[in-house]
């Protein structure tokens, strides 16, 4: 699909997802929860969600070993927030390879192998939200376990294994069969034009490279650790921003909240996460804890908008000292899809 294509689809989604969140609800009674929320919680809220791009940065290290040994933090720091930012302001996930354009810019290392190393972390991600997502489920505190697997639960329950799964066996694939896999993408790329063909082999040598991670046993651990105290760093975040409202649910339902935020971000949507936010939040708050719409909506708009400032201005500020503009950041893609792996 291309960017106007993935584009239109996200937007229509956000419309309809915020329109489906808000239409047995009064918007004035979720501006006025909004209102009497906590200023000083939601505060320490937005800076510990904040921070967290900080323990991104600090584990890109671990993943870039493979193919960058020695990188500054300040770097990868640059690369994290530019990425972030152009989520939050330009279409089509354009951030996702903005980060790696980025760093290839600041470090020696090249755009198709900083990519691929951020393929190792989505599948990192994805096996610890996944825990945290069933974790809950099976704690005394969980109020109604059929509402997580029946109807829209079930399909993100499903959906979360699923490509979970999926990535797993072609990164094992990828990582302990090198040389077979690229032997096999070199045949099936005679069908493309050779321009894409050629695009697409060097795209899959760089992630090849970076998936030196998955054949190194101490190296995964860290990675996974670092990954775990992430999310637990980023649950924080949540459990603070949902004290800010009054919903005191406890830990478990900071923690089963973000990872179905988690995978229901993932899902296309307009710049930024609206609706898909939103959602996600209100399934997990109101459907399955119980909380009253309006306290769970409250919630989800003044944590996602609050969070939204901080990095998308730590990213603009970030394009501009380095002297980016955003049509650089903008054709990001391009640039991964056409880089030459670095000899």
């Amino acid at each position: 699909m291309k960017h106007s294509g993935k584009t239109a689809f996200g937007i229509f989604l956000t419309v309809f997802l915020l329109w489906f969140v808000m239409k047995d609800v009064d918007f004035a009674d979720v501006i006025a929860n909004i209102a009497k929320g906590d200023v000083l919680l939601l505060s320490a809220s937005v800076l510990v969600a904040t921070f967290g791009f900080v323990i991104r940065a600090m584990r890109w290290r671990i993943l870039l070993l493979p193919v960058l040994p020695e990188s500054q933090l300040q770097s990868r720091f640059a690369g994290v927030s530019i990425g972030f930012m152009a989520n939050n302001i330009l279409p089509a996930r354009i951030g996702e390879f903005a980060r790696p354009y980025a760093l290839s810019r600041l470090e020696p290392v090249s755009i198709t192998a900083a990519f691929g190393s951020l393929v190792v972390e989505r599948f990192m991600d994805g096996v610890i939200l996944l825990l945290f997502l069933v974790i809950p489920v099976f704690t005394p505190s969980f109020p109604d376990v059929t509402a997580v697997f029946e109807g829209g639960g079930l399909a993100i329950f499903q959906g979360a294994v699923a490509l979970v799964l999926g990535v797993l066996i072609v990164l094992v694939l990828m990582a302990t069969l090198p040389r077979q896999f690229m032997a096999s993408a070199r045949i099936a790329s005679r069908v493309l034009p050779e321009v894409w063909g050629l695009r697409a082999l060097r795209l899959l040598e760089g992630l090849l490279e970076s998936m030196a991670i998955m054949r190194d046993p101490r190296l995964l651990a860290i990675g996974f650790s670092w990954s775990f105290f992430f999310w637990m760093w980023h649950g924080l975040s949540f459990w603070l921003g949902m004290l800010a409202f009054d919903i005191d649910t406890g830990w478990f339902s900071a923690m089963f909240t973000e990872a179905v935020v988690g995978f229901g971000v993932a899902l296309p949507s307009a710049p930024g996460f609206f609706g898909t936010f939103h959602a996600s939040a209100n399934f997990a708050l109101t459907t399955v804890y119980g909380v009253p719409e309006t306290q769970s909506l409250a919630f989800a708009f003044a944590y996602h908008f609050g969070g939204w400032i901080p990095i998308t201005a730590i990213g603009l500020w970030y394009t501009w000292k380095l002297g980016f503009s955003l049509g650089d950041i903008g054709s990001a893609q391009e640039q991964v899809q056409e880089a030459r792996v670095d000899a």
